[in-house]
């Protein structure tokens, strides 16, 4: 019994020092798998326990959505690239959708973010905010007031 106890306590440990909620899910599995041993139940049914509460917590982690995915891409992600949400003055567009514009000192490569693009609208010069960088290329979307 104290073994599966003692186990969790590592785990926890584990858990703040790394930040991740799968040491905490096995924590809580050995904890369970500590009170079937206190129960007195069989070392089967200690890890019967331990597994179906490991799932279960995963279950529910992934439906409240704590485990879920990160959806931004760093191209897209503003914490990861600075330069993301500036704004950027467009004088000319290319027939291509593509623009030289000056930001930070010096000229860069920019195009029109896909979105904007996809609606038919023919880019017009003017105050753009940078949505996304791939590469060295900068992605604009036309700055709403």
């Amino acid at each position: 019994m104290w073994t599966w106890f003692g186990l969790a306590v590592l785990a926890l440990i584990g858990e703040l020092l790394t930040g991740t909620f799968y040491l905490l899910v096995v924590a809580v599995g050995l904890a369970a798998a500590g009170i079937a041993a206190w129960l007195a139940l069989s070392p089967e049914a200690q890890l019967i326990a331990f597994g179906v509460v490991v799932l279960a917590t995963l279950l529910v982690l992934r439906k409240t959505r704590v485990l879920k995915k990160r959806e931004i891409s760093p191209e897209r992600n503003a914490n990861v690239i600075m330069d993301i949400g500036q704004t950027v003055e467009v004088t000319d567009w290319e027939r291509d959708g593509t623009t030289r514009v000056q930001y930070r000192g010096a000229a860069w490569q920019a195009s029109l973010a896909e979105e904007q693009a996809n609606l038919g609208e023919t880019p017009q010069p003017g105050a753009y905010v940078i949505t996304e960088m791939r590469g060295n290329r900068l992605i604009l979307a036309r700055k709403r007031n």
